[in-house]
C-alpha cells in the first residue's frame, strides 16, 4: 500500500463527506425547483450513514497520517461516531420542521454535511494547524445555519451573535496556538508534550489559557456561554438540536485530546482551568435555568450545566476520567436528541411548543408523549436507574479517585439544584390543567423519541458495550 492510499484508508469517512458535499451541492443547484428539494436531505442522511459505517470498516491500530496532522485511533472513532449520530438525527428531525416553516432549502443539508466534515477533521487533529482548519470549517457552516431562517428576526440575531462571538473565540484560540508554537518550537501535540516535559514557561501557560478559552466557547461552557441562550432560542429548533448534540461532541473530543496528548506533563496547570470552568458551568447551568419560561432557553442552560458535569471527569486527568467523559457524552447525546425530538413532536398547526406552560396537562392529552418526555427529564436530572444517573456516577467517581473531593461535592450539589427545573416540567405535564392539545408528530420524529427514550431507560440493564468501548477509546489516548 502506497503512503497516499494508506493515508486515504485512515481518513475515508472524511474523504467521502468532502466529495459527497460537493456532489450534493451540484445536485441541489441543478435539481432545485424554487430552491426546495427533499431528495438532498435524504441523500445527506445516507451519506452521513455511509461515513458512520466506514468508521468501523477495516479498523486497525492507531495510525498517524497526512504528515502527522491527522490521527486515526479508537478515541477519534468513538467521538466521530457520536458526532455523526447527532448529525444524522438532526437531519431526520429537520425534515418535517423545515417544510412546515417553508425553509426546506437544499443548502441546509449540505451545510450540515460540511459542518460534520469539519467536526471529523477536528476530532482527529494531531497538530495546531489541523485543529484550527477543522474548527473553522465547522464554524463557518454553523454561522450560516444559525441564521438559516432569514425572515425571522430572532434567527438573524442568533446568527449575528454567534458569528461575532465565534470570531472572537477563534482569534483567542489562534493567539494561544501561536504562543504555544513559539515557546515549544513545534505544532504537533506529541512534539509539544516532549518539548514541555513538565517545565511550563509563562508563555506556554498563557497560550494554554487562550486555547482553552477558544475551546470553551465551542463547548458553550462558562464563562464563555453568553451566546448560548440567545442562539438556542433564536435559531430554528433543528439547528439548536445540532448545536446541542453533534457540535458538543466535536468540541469535547478535541478538548480531551489536546489536554491529554499535548500537555500531559503540566496536568496541574490545565487541571486548574478545567476545574474552574467546570464549577462555574455547573453553577450557572443549575441556577440560571430556574427562572426560564422558554423551553429552548432552559435547555440551553441545561446544556451548559451538563458540559460542566462532563468536565468533572476531564479534571481528573486520568484514563478513568477520560472514560467517564466519553460515557457521559454518549448518554448526554441520547438525552439531548430525545428531548429535542419531544419538543419537535409538539405543535399546533405550524406553531411548535416554545413555553413550558404550553406543556400543561400533557399527560391527559398525549399520555405517551408525556411519559417519554418525563423519562428524559428524570434522566437529565440524574435520577436512578436512568442513564443520566450512571453518566454522573462515572465522572464523579473519576474525580473522587483523583482526590478532587470538593469538585465532586460541588457537582453533586449542583445536580440537586438542577432537579428543580427538570421536575418542574414533569409537574406541569402531570398536575396542571390541560392546555391546547398538540397534533400528531411525524413518524420519523416519533421514532427518534422512542429510540432515545428506550436507550435512556434500558441503559442500566446493558451498560457493558458502551462502557467497554469508552474504555478502549480512552486507553488509546495514553
Amino acid at each position: 500500500m502506497t503512503p497516499f492510499s494508506f493515508a486515504l484508508a485512515h481518513s475515508l469517512p472524511e474523504a467521502v463527506l468532502a466529495v459527497g458535499a460537493l456532489v450534493l451541492l451540484m445536485l441541489g443547484v441543478f435539481r432545485a425547483k424554487g430552491g426546495r428539494d427533499w431528495i438532498i436531505s435524504e441523500c445527506a442522511i445516507a451519506l452521513l450513514g455511509v461515513a458512520f459505517l466506514l468508521l468501523f470498516v477495516g479498523v486497525g491500530p492507531k495510525a498517524l497520517v497526512w504528515d502527522g496532522a491527522f490521527i486515526d485511533d479508537a478515541f477519534g472513532r468513538f467521538m466521530k461516531g457520536l458526532a455523526l449520530v447527532g448529525s444524522i438525527v438532526t437531519l431526520i428531525l429537520s425534515l418535517d420542521y423545515m417544510r412546515r416553516k417553508d425553509i426546506d432549502l437544499f443548502e441546509f443539508p449540505v451545510l450540515i454535511v460540511i459542518a460534520t466534515l469539519g467536526m471529523l477533521m477536528l476530532i482527529s487533529a494531531q497538530n495546531l494547524i489541523a485543529l484550527y482548519l477543522g474548527l473553522e470549517l465547522m464554524s463557518l457552516a454553523l454561522y450560516v445555519i444559525a441564521a438559516f431562517h432569514r425572515n425571522d428576526v430572532k434567527a438573524s440575531e442568533a446568527g449575528l451573535k454567534y458569528f461575532a462571538l465565534g470570531a472572537l473565540s477563534s482569534g483567542m484560540l489562534l493567539y494561544g496556538s501561536s504562543l504555544i508554537y513559539g515557546f515549544s518550537g513545534t505544532m504537533s501535540f506529541t512534539g509539544i508534550a516532549a518539548a514541555i516535559q513538565g517545565k511550563a514557561s509563562i508563555g506556554v501557560v498563557f497560550g494554554l489559557v487562550f486555547m482553552m478559552a477558544g475551546l470553551a466557547f465551542k463547548m458553550s461552557v462558562a464563562p464563555f456561554h453568553m451566546w448560548t441562550p440567545d442562539v438556542y432560542e433564536g435559531a430554528p429548533t433543528p439547528v439548536t438540536t445540532f448545536f446541542a448534540s453533534a457540535v458538543k461532541m466535536a468540541a469535547a473530543g478535541i478538548t480531551v485530546r489536546v489536554v491529554m496528548t499535548a500537555f500531559p506533563g503540566i496536568t496541574s496547570q490545565w487541571q486548574q482551568i478545567v476545574v474552574f470552568i467546570s464549577i462555574l458551568s455547573m453553577a450557572i447551568g443549575s441556577f440560571a435555568a430556574i427562572g426560564q419560561t422558554n423551553i429552548k432557553r432552559l435547555l440551553a442552560y441545561s446544556s451548559i450545566g451538563h458540559m460542566g458535569f462532563a468536565l468533572v471527569g476531564l479534571a481528573a486527568g486520568t484514563e478513568q476520567g477520560a472514560q467517564g467523559v466519553l460515557v457521559y457524552m454518549a448518554i448526554y447525546l441520547a438525552m439531548t436528541l430525545g428531548t429535542f425530538a419531544a419538543v419537535l413532536s409538539m405543535r399546533v398547526g405550524n406553531t411548535y411548543v416554545e413555553k413550558i406552560s404550553d406543556l400543561a396537562g400533557l399527560s391527559r392529552t398525549r399520555g405517551k408523549m408525556a411519559f417519554f418526555l418525563a423519562a428524559m427529564m428524570f434522566s437529565l436530572a440524574g435520577i436512578p436507574p436512568l442513564a443520566g444517573f450512571f453518566a454522573k456516577w462515572y465522572v464523579f467517581n473519576a474525580a473522587i479517585q483523583a482526590h478532587l473531593y470538593p469538585l465532586a461535592v460541588l457537582g453533586m450539589l449542583s445536580s440537586v439544584v438542577a432537579c428543580f427545573y427538570y421536575l418542574r416540567i414533569v409537574k406541569v405535564m402531570y398536575f396542571d390543567e390541560p392546555a391546547a392539545a398538540f397534533e400528531d408528530a411525524s413518524p420519523a420524529v416519533t421514532a427518534v423519541l422512542v429510540v432515545a427514550s428506550l436507550a435512556v431507560i434500558l441503559f442500566s440493564f446493558a451498560p457493558a458495550a458502551l462502557v467497554t468501548a469508552a474504555g478502549a477509546a480512552a486507553k488509546s489516548l495514553f
